[in-house]
């Protein structure tokens, strides 16, 4: 699918019921708070910055993935292959990994967030992070 500007909900939504795979797509900044992409394959797309608080993820492949910046709390990534995904910056507040799969991915709040979201996967129990002290 060619496309100029991101997508938009309902046209994520249709692509969906669809069943078609949402690859390289560009959905920088949409607000997908809510949606199910379980199974789905989003390799190589652009969710930077997009509201996505409360989707469920699993066994999607997000392979290469850019969820820099994005708002995720809350979402379960249960089995999803995250290989190669920037997760820098996103808001994994409360985000269970159980079963995930994530070599090479750019996880946020260095060493001890990585440790968090690697025990989830293990686990399966969401992460939490504490505000960080600035001062």
């Amino acid at each position: 699918m060619s496309q100029d500007k991101p997508l938009t909900r309902k046209q994520v939504q249709d692509l969906l019921r669809k069943k078609q795979a949402l690859d390289s797509l560009d959905l920088r900044g949409a607000n997908l708070a809510g949606i199910v992409f379980d199974g789905v394959s989003l390799r190589w797309t652009k969710l930077a910055e997009a509201n996505m608080v409360g989707c469920s993820f699993k066994g999607a492949d997000l392979t290469g993935a850019s969820l820099w910046n994005a708002e995720l709390p809350n979402s379960t990534f249960e089995e999803a292959i995250l290989d190669e995904a920037d997760l820098d910056l996103a808001n994994l507040e409360g985000c269970s990994f159980k079963g995930a799969r994530m070599r090479k991915a750019i996880l946020p709040h260095g060493t001890r967030g990585a440790e968090r979201i690697m025990d989830s996967v293990r686990t399966g129990i969401p992460v939490h992070f504490q505000a960080m002290n600035i001062s």
